[in-house]
């Protein structure tokens, strides 16, 4: 599981998605969430807008878990 460092309070879905490069751009999101199936904290989400605090966990397709860390 790799660690996503934040220095803000959250991240969003969209913003760690992109972080870890499974969208090049913000646009690709709503797609991107419609065609896979993204779990966070083992719950499906498909809200590109999604607060992810520290602790939280994403298991994003083909690209691993990833851990929200401060």
């Amino acid at each position: 599981m790799e660690t996503v460092k934040i220095t803000t309070e959250y991240i969003t879905l969209q913003q760690l998605l992109k972080q870890v490069d499974a969208i090049s751009s913000g646009g690709m999101v709503k797609w991107y969430l419609a065609e896979n199936e993204v779990l966070v904290n083992g719950e499906p989400e498909n809200r590109r807008g999604r607060k992810l605090y520290e602790g939280d966990a994403v298991s994003v397709p083909d690209l691993g878990e990833f851990t929200v860390a401060r």
